[in-house]
């Protein structure tokens, strides 16, 4: 699912090693995710459509395609730029939507990275984890019904993996007219690694329980692996970031 566009000669080299998985499961037969992989722009996403034969893929191709549309031009990207393009998105698919005459929308989570400035963008349940100093944190706060209820005391974590509403969300591209964008800036040091997913990885994986490989994409390759053999009822997607230089 890796992507390569032409790098403008004044550009560094990347910043970020990264490896994107992708899986349709063991169950569905459409893979609804899209991913954005660009190391060489400092820009990764991940997008889970939903709508399922009416369009959950197409949804996310929307979202990735406008984010796409950033690092194929040669201007220095910009924050401004990211969430731009994320209302466009959410408009685009917003008019699919209505064509076909259901709704249809896309979670995502996206990471843009400047030096060792790395800002998180995301709407829905698709997830940020920051490992840092050997330990993982999750970074984003799903927009979900039972965020809401782990929020209020109701639950605990566990049950919040385990509850009958864990696919319900809150918040999507393509829902409303207007979208409001979660946004984190956090440093990423050196040999630090960002984690961007759907929930068909951490519905399986505890953060706690995240291994690294030396090698980024054998660390991704068992990330799959694993999620695949504990479940794989839905549609997995990963990327996985090294900061390496810059």
């Amino acid at each position: 699912m890796s992507e390569t566009f032409a790098r403008p000669e004044a550009q560094a080299r990347p910043a970020c090693a990264s490896a994107a998985r992708s899986h349709v499961g063991h169950v569905r037969k459409i893979n609804e995710d899209r991913l954005l992989d660009c190391p060489e722009r400092g820009l990764w996403a991940v997008a889970d459509g939903m709508g399922g034969l009416h369009g959950g893929d197409v949804a996310a191709e929307l979202v990735i395609g406008a984010l796409r549309q950033l690092v194929r031009q040669p201007d220095t990207i910009t924050e401004p730029m990211i969430l731009e393009a994320l209302h466009k998105a959410n408009a685009a698919i917003l008019a699919r939507g209505h064509d076909v005459g259901c709704t249809i929308g896309s979670t995502v989570v996206v990471l843009h990275l400047a030096g060792d400035q790395g800002t998180l963008f995301w709407a829905g349940d698709s997830r940020a984890y920051h490992r840092t100093q050997g330990a993982w944190v999750q970074v984003t706060r799903d927009h979900s019904v039972v965020q809401e209820l782990v929020d209020a005391g109701l639950i605990d974590g566990d049950q919040a993996r385990r509850h009958p509403k864990a696919h319900i969300i809150t918040r999507a591209l393509g829902i409303t007219q207007e979208i409001d964008i979660a946004q984190e800036t956090r440093i990423v040091s050196l040999g630090d690694c960002i984690l961007l997913c759907s929930d068909g990885l951490t519905r399986m994986l505890n953060a706690q329980g995240f291994t690294l490989d030396t090698d980024i994409r054998a660390a991704a390759d068992a990330l799959l692996s694993e999620a695949l053999h504990l479940d794989g009822s839905d549609n997995i997607s990963l990327i996985l970031t090294e900061r390496t230089s810059g």
